[in-house]
């Protein structure tokens, strides 16, 4: 399975965001900046998981983003799909698919993929943002 490039980069910012937004608010421009994101690029990414409910917008100086919640509330499959909306192994099980299939109820092929997705979704929901940042103090990385 291959995420997208929204649903890695926003993955990073989040950790990024969350290791260096002890009890104050971090600018976008310093995240994209140590994650090597383009500062537009961001500002998307941002706009959908403060959508989400995931992160917080302070306005003004000394403004920037918050965690909406503690990094142990936050899976990370809450981040992929605020940025990616889609998470599925194969288009005919996207809930937006017009695909229509007439061998959908006895295609055995799907219902291996549906397990798939349902295994990575739930992989993805055990694994929380604060998770990530404790792998990425263990190992040196400030983000």
């Amino acid at each position: 399975m291959k995420f997208s490039t929204r649903a890695r980069y926003g993955l990073r910012a989040m950790v990024d965001l969350a290791l260096h937004c002890d009890q104050h608010p971090v600018p976008r421009k310093d995240i994209a900046r140590r994650q090597d994101i383009s500062p537009h690029y961001m500002e998307q990414l941002f706009a959908k998981m403060r959508d989400a409910g995931l992160i917080e917008a302070i306005r003004g100086p000394g403004g920037g983003y918050l965690l909406s919640k503690s990094p142990e509330e936050i899976t990370v499959g809450a981040v992929i799909r605020a940025v990616d909306e889609v998470l599925a192994p194969v288009p005919c099980l996207r809930t937006e698919s017009r695909l229509e299939c007439d061998r959908a109820p006895t295609c055995v092929t799907r219902r291996l993929w549906k397990e798939l997705g349902d295994r990575t979704d739930e992989f993805l929901e055990s694994r929380t943002i604060q998770d990530l940042c404790d792998e990425a103090r263990e190992i040196g990385d400030s983000a």
